[in-house]
């Protein structure tokens, strides 16, 4: 990541604005994945619950950044924090995974879930402002974690796409098979963004 350097005033300011820019996100991630993860366990539905699961991975990932910045050199604890989120995103892909196939072979019908959609288009709303703040800062602040927590955040923007069209498939058409595939296919991005973010690549 290249950026200019920032005197030690505006450091600080940036530095209290990532930390308060986290705790809004968990704020809203923990509302964010209870009413998920409630919504798709009456629904039975995969991609509700993994929803409600990447909130948790979002909230760890907002943690890490919050212990990156309580040490004095934030910087000599970079690279942990960017790793540790890496692992959040491969430990979100590997249940979300197992829990899809475990539908398709059941064969179980997903129940329509208006509360699951309402919260997809709230998240559609929030997250990409949110996802643009955390970037912003990060880059200034040339702090690859926090631009690697800008994208754990925006790929809640994708998923909340994803997860509305299979909300609506089901809802609307009956398609309950679109659920699994829709978890499915947040497992696959959560693993390209795991990758990205180990290895450091800050455009992801």
């Amino acid at each position: 990541m290249t950026a200019a350097v920032v005197g030690p005033e505006r450091r600080t300011v940036l530095v209290r604005r990532a930390q308060l820019l986290v705790v809004a996100s968990l704020l809203y991630n923990v509302v964010e994945g209870v009413v998920a993860i409630t919504a798709g366990t009456v629904a039975g539905s995969s991609a509700l619950i993994s929803f409600g699961l990447d909130s948790a991975v979002e909230m760890a990932s907002g943690l890490i950044i919050l212990w990156q910045f309580q040490h004095h050199l934030p910087e000599s604890r970079e690279r942990r924090a960017q790793q540790l989120i890496a692992i959040s995103f491969f430990a979100l892909a590997a249940y979300v995974t197992f829990d899809s196939i475990a539908t398709f072979v059941t064969g179980e019908h997903v129940q329509v879930s208006v509360v699951g959609i309402v919260l997809a288009v709230a998240s559609l709303i929030v997250m990409p402002v949110l996802s643009w703040a955390k970037r912003r800062t990060g880059r200034e602040l040339n702090s690859g974690a926090v631009v690697a927590d800008s994208v754990q955040t925006l790929l809640c923007t994708y998923l909340s796409a994803i997860l509305l069209v299979g909300l609506l498939g089901n809802a609307l058409f009956g398609w309950w098979w679109l659920d699994p595939i829709a978890a499915l296919v947040i497992a696959a991005i959560a693993v390209r963004e795991g990758i990205e973010t180990w290895n450091g690549d800050d455009d992801c």
